[in-house]
């Protein structure tokens, strides 16, 4: 896999966060057609998927950032508005739900793939795997320790 599908992003998606688009869509998915269209079965439907012990971290995040906005959600969401765009809508009301975003997969990436990476990428991947690199200030050290810790890459995405 080619680093440019990890990071080639159509306009489409350029204020949704991947993460928010899921949990929208797995919403929609769970829930009747008939009842996409009323309101207070939208906001059941959400409290039913945030409360599902199988969800990941990053969907997690998105539930406690929709909570207290679950009205506002359902609002569009109960319209037919795509999900990409009810993303758009909620993040006007709570910008950090952007920020939330799948972690990149490092398993396949080759050492010349690395090195197209932002250090703010570098560090991130680091992060999930709980090592710091102190005293790294060039981009090429923050390479050596990502290869360095490969072997604690394991799963990337917790």
């Amino acid at each position: 896999m080619s680093l440019t599908n990890f990071f080639h992003i159509s306009p489409h998606y350029l204020l949704s966060s991947p993460v928010c688009i899921k949990v929208m869509q797995d919403i929609r998915d769970s829930m009747d057609k008939a009842d996409v269209k009323k309101k207070p079965k939208v906001e059941a439907a959400m409290g039913e998927y945030c409360a599902r012990s199988d969800l990941g971290p990053r969907e997690r995040k998105i539930c406690y950032y929709i909570d207290p906005i679950k009205r506002d959600v359902a609002q569009p969401f109960s319209t037919g508005m795509p999900v990409d765009r009810v993303c758009k809508r909620i993040n006007q009301s709570n910008n950090e739900i952007c920020g939330v975003k799948f972690p990149l997969k490092t398993e396949k990436l080759e050492p010349k793939d690395l090195s197209k990476l932002r250090v703010k990428q570098l560090k991130s991947i680091l992060a999930d795997r709980g090592v710091e690199c102190t005293g790294c200030l060039e981009k090429e050290e923050f390479i050596k320790k990502v290869q360095d810790t490969e072997h604690l890459a394991g799963n990337d995405e917790f």
